[in-house]
């Protein structure tokens, strides 16, 4: 149910594009990050900040689109996403020495710190390099071709990359004990 949400807006911007077109999409895709921060504050309780980051963005973003009829922006919407999301791992890692990925993630996995520190490092990483790539595809091909790839080549590198990083820890994670009960023998 969580990634559906997560990626509720992205599938709505993607499918009013197909029917309609950007700036119909786009005013879809501002309606649906409205919705799902609505959603997630009445039945979770709380907003995690890169959804409100993201909220931000697209409103924005998408309001420059629709206001200036002009695709560029909406188009650079996921690098300045990316970009501040790398950016405030960077600044975390390097102005004040906090692994903010250790931060919001130590309570759900045990690693060690040469591990916390190249998991963050490797975010950093991808997301500059994202940001780059979408610029690129915007100003390369066509708005159908950037919406394709905002989508699938996007949401694939991201698995990618999420599959790569969890081959990278697995090596630091512990199996857990796994207890099986067997029925003594007659």
């Amino acid at each position: 149910m969580k990634l559906l949400i997560d990626f509720f807006p992205i599938i709505l911007f993607f499918a009013a594009f197909k029917v309609w077109d950007i700036y119909v999409a786009t005013g879809v895709a501002i309606a649906a990050t409205i919705i799902q921060i609505v959603w997630l504050r009445m039945h979770q309780g709380k907003v995690e900040p890169m959804q409100w980051l993201s909220l931000g963005v697209i409103v924005v973003f998408g309001g420059a689109t629709i206001l200036a009829h002009d695709e560029t922006f909406i188009k650079w919407k996921p690098t300045v996403l990316y970009w501040l999301m790398g950016g405030t791992l960077l600044v975390g890692q390097v102005l004040f020495r906090k692994n903010l990925l250790k931060s919001l993630m130590a309570s759900q996995m045990q690693l060690p710190e040469p591990a916390w520190r190249a998991m963050n490092w490797s975010w950093i990483v991808f997301f500059g390099f994202m940001g780059i790539l979408n610029i690129w595809v915007a100003s390369n091909y066509d708005t159908d071709t950037w919406v394709n790839f905002k989508l699938f080549g996007g949401l694939g590198l991201m698995i990618a990359f999420v599959v790569a990083q969890a081959a990278f820890l697995s090596r630091y994670m512990k199996a857990e004990d796994v207890q099986v009960d067997v029925p003594p023998e007659a």
